[in-house]
């Protein structure tokens, strides 16, 4: 199970000088993620970097084009050096501090420290579904695919973006052994449990009780600190009806409302800066029926991610690339939330 031990390790990080941005071609079945790793770099350092440069030859902002040729932005190449060089290194070369999280599976677990402009402030994250309900269902490229899955990969990545940058981070429902995954297609199973060890209840008004109870009780034990709750679903609506990404809080609550403000306004401003001809239908909104968003004690925001039976949706769920920019981009709404106050 996930603890909250931090592991501290040092990774030396040389900076190589580069004299121009170089450039590389797209290659059949390359994605951001695959294309940047492939040149030695941390793509999420670099993403929203990268598709600013290269926008004019991305496909729906986001998508390589197999034979294009892209521009990569200038990066520090991550290295880990043996035992009996790291005493070479020169004294320019920079330790960063970094922690390492089984949860996010083996390719994913180390955690590189970008700030500590976090440092304090406590998240829930709770993805929708799990356990023996796997939300949602769809079909995609011939495959079953499951509301819970998406939801859960989106969070971890969210919940690796604010630990990086200083916050605590429970994370509500947990899968020990799916971590954060780079495959389109997401196999389903029905391991998820609770927080801390808890088996989620089949009846859906014992599970959202569990939830409540479990983020209520962290809450009083945090009291005193900076709190928030983030819950992630994927919509299903009717297979025909596609939707961008919808945020919803209690509609008597003034920081969940400033909180999904926050994360919504940085989406339209990304849709505008990366999807010019394409404006922005999501919207943030009280929705107070919702059980979570009813009866939990943090400020919160209730996001819809998209919907899973919609082709168009799909295209955005189940990509990799697109789900690690979901991620970046409600963490850095959050950031702007927490500077804002």
């Amino acid at each position: 199970m996930f603890r909250y031990l931090i592991l501290v390790v040092f990774i030396a990080q040389a900076a190589i000088g580069q004299e121009s941005l170089k450039t590389v071609t797209a290659e059949p079945g390359d994605g951001i993620l695959s294309l940047l790793r492939k040149q030695g770099v941390n793509p999420y350092e670099i993403f929203d970097e990268f598709v600013a440069l290269n926008n004019h030859d991305l496909r729906d902002s986001v998508h390589l084009i197999a034979g294009k040729t892209y521009v990569i932005p200038k990066f520090e190449l991550e290295t880990v050096p043996i035992v009996d060089s790291i005493q070479k290194q020169s004294t320019d070369v920079k330790k960063l501090e970094s922690a390492t999280y089984a949860i996010f599976g083996e390719k994913h677990k180390t955690v590189i420290a970008k700030s500590e402009r976090l440092k304090g402030n406590v998240y829930y994250l709770v993805s929708g579904h799990g356990g023996p309900d796997p939300g949602a269902m769809g079909v995609y490229a011939g495959k079953t695919i499951s509301e819970d899955e998406y939801a859960y990969d989106i969070t971890l990545r969210l919940a690796k973006e604010l630990l990086a940058h200083g916050a605590m981070v429970y994370i509500i429902i947990q899968d020990e052994n799916d971590g954060i995954r780079d495959e389109r297609v997401l196999e389903i199973d029905h391991d998820e449990v609770a927080y801390p060890n808890k088996t989620i209840p089949l009846n859906q008004v014992a599970r959202l009780k569990q939830r409540v109870e479990i983020v209520n009780d962290l809450y009083k034990s945090n009291k005193g600190k900076y709190q928030r709750l983030i819950v992630t679903h994927v919509d299903s609506r009717s297979v025909g009806q596609n939707i961008d990404v919808f945020f919803y809080y209690h509609e008597n609550s003034k920081n969940g409302k400033k909180l999904a403000e926050s994360i919504h306004s940085t989406f339209d401003a990304k849709y505008k800066k990366y999807q010019p001809n394409r404006s922005y239908a999501g919207t943030f909104e009280d929705r107070t029926s919702l059980y979570l968003v009813k009866k939990t004690h943090p400020a919160m925001t209730f996001i819809e991610i998209g919907n899973i039976r919609n082709a168009k949706d799909q295209v955005r769920i189940v990509d990799p690339d697109n789900r690690q920019a979901l991620a970046k981009w409600i963490s850095e709404g959050v950031l702007l939330d927490f500077e804002e106050e």
